[in-house]
């Protein structure tokens, strides 16, 4: 979709193209010096403040793959190592603050996951024990459990 603007310097009408944004969000098989086992979330400290699967947004000149590590890394502060691109989601709705389009991806840590950057905590959690979560990740996480992707 474009919108209409005019040049700052010249007036000349030109069109502003309104894209969603691209993210990325980590599922991390994660496995701890104590032997507990689970996909690594964090809590959210900015709005929405909830659990949610770690991952944000793809700077520009970064790929999807450099974005996810970094993510990752500044998220949990695990050293991750990607497995495979999982599935993307593109429901306009899935982000109640901006149209962003998510590439999910598989990859797995060995170590204590720690909150940085964006999270106030972060923790291992299974199949029987997730919280609520935000965003579509409840559906990502179905996905993943189910092996539909």
């Amino acid at each position: 979709m474009a919108q209409p603007v005019h040049c700052p310097q010249c007036g000349y009408p030109i069109k502003k193209f309104l894209n969603p944004t691209p993210t990325v969000d980590i599922l991390i098989e994660c496995e701890t010096g104590r032997g507990e086992r689970g996909i690594v979330l964090i809590y959210r400290k900015n709005p929405p403040v909830a659990w949610a699967i770690p991952g944000g947004f793809v700077d520009y000149g970064e790929s999807l793959e450099e974005a996810a590590v970094r993510e990752a890394r500044e998220e949990t502060s695990l050293e991750v190592t990607l497995v495979r691109q999982f599935h993307a989601y593109s429901d306009p709705k899935r982000d109640p603050r901006q149209h962003n389009i998510t590439t999910v991806y598989l990859a797995t840590a060995h170590g204590e996951p720690k909150a940085g950057d964006d999270a106030q905590k972060a923790g291992l959690f299974t199949r029987e024990n997730l919280p609520e979560l935000a965003f579509d990740h409840r559906q990502i996480l179905e996905d993943y459990f189910e092996n539909r992707y």
